[in-house]
C-alpha cells in the first residue's frame, strides 16, 4: 500500500466527487432542487431522499467552495493510504451519516423548540473522512499513517468546534444555519469506521527478533565474532557506547 506511487483512484475519486457536487449546485441554480427537495429533513419521510442527495447540494458558492477543498484533500488521503477500505469507508460513511442525521430530533438546544430543518452540504462527509483518517492512524499505530493523522489534526483540527451548536459560544439573534448535527454524525461514523477497519490493510511491521524468546544461531555467531575482534568495547562501557554496539549488530543482521 505505501509505495512511491500515487494511485489512480486517489486522483480520480476526488475529481468525480467534485464534479458531482458542482453539477448538483448547477442544477440547484437552474431550479431543479427548489425548496427542501433533496435535503435531509429529520424524522420526516420526504427527507429520506436527502440521505443520498444532500452532500451534492449547497446553499451558496461560498458553501460549496468551502467543502470542495477539504473533500479533495481528504479523499485523496483516504484512497492513497487506505485503498483496501476506501470505497467502503466513503459509501458507508456517506449513507450512515445521512441516516443518523435524519434520526436526530431537530430541536433548538437552548429552548427545546422543534425546528423544521433542511440540511444540505458535504460537510458531514468531510467529518467522516477527517475522523476516519485521524483515528485510523492511532488504532493501527503505523508511523506513516500516524503522520497522516498528524496532518489532519494540523490542518483540520478546528473541525472539532463544528460539532457543537454555535449558540453555546455566541449570542445569536436567530438559530444558526450551520448543522452541527451533521458534523457530529460524520465524526461519530468516521471514528466507528476507523475502529471497524483497523485490521484491514497496512499493519505495523514487527521483525522476528522483536518476538519473545527469539534466538538465532547466526546472530550468536556474529556476537561472538564481534567480541573477539573488538575486546576494547567491553571494558566498563558507558550506555551510549553499548547502544552503538547494538546498532552495529542490527546493521550486520539486516545484511
Amino acid at each position: 500500500m505505501l509505495k512511491n506511487v500515487i494511485y489512480k483512484k486517489a486522483i480520480i475519486s476526488p475529481l468525480i466527487m467534485l464534479g458531482a457536487m458542482w453539477l448538483g449546485y448547477f442544477l440547484q441554480m437552474q431550479g431543479f432542487f427548489a425548496s427542501c427537495f433533496g435535503a435531509i429533513i429529520p424524522l420526516l419521510p420526504e427527507g429520506l431522499l436527502g440521505i443520498i442527495t444532500s452532500p451534492l447540494l449547497h446553499g451558496s458558492i461560498d458553501h460549496i467552495v468551502g467543502n470542495s477543498i477539504p473533500i479533495t484533500i481528504l479523499m485523496f488521503l483516504l484512497y492513497q493510504f487506505y485503498p483496501l477500505v476506501a470505497n467502503k469507508v466513503f459509501i458507508i460513511g456517506w449513507l450512515a451519516t445521512g441516516l443518523l442525521l435524519w434520526l436526530l430530533p431537530p430541536v433548538d438546544i437552548m429552548t427545546g423548540e422543534y425546528l423544521y430543518t433542511c440540511t444540505i452540504g458535504a460537510s458531514g462527509v468531510v467529518y467522516v473522512l477527517a475522523f476516519f483518517l485521524f483515528f485510523s492512524g492511532i488504532f493501527r499505530w503505523n508511523m506513516t499513517l500516524l503522520t497522516i493523522s498528524l496532518l489532519v489534526v494540523l490542518y483540520y483540527g478546528s473541525l472539532i468546534w463544528g460539532m457543537f451548536p454555535e449558540e453555546l459560544f455566541y449570542n445569536l439573534q436567530k438559530p444558526s444555519t450551520i448543522s452541527w448535527q451533521a458534523h457530529l454524525s460524520g465524526a461519530v461514523v468516521g471514528s466507528i469506521l476507523a475502529f471497524i477497519f483497523k485490521n484491514i490493510g497496512e499493519k505495523k511491521k514487527k521483525y522476528i527478533w522483536e518476538f519473545p524468546n527469539y534466538y538465532s544461531e547466526k546472530d550468536d555467531k556474529l556476537w561472538q565474532e564481534y567480541k573477539e575482534n573488538h575486546p576494547e568495547d567491553f571494558l566498563e562501557l558507558p550506555y551510549k557506547k553499548r547502544d552503538d554496539i547494538w546498532d552495529r549488530l542490527d546493521e550486520l543482521r539486516k545484511k
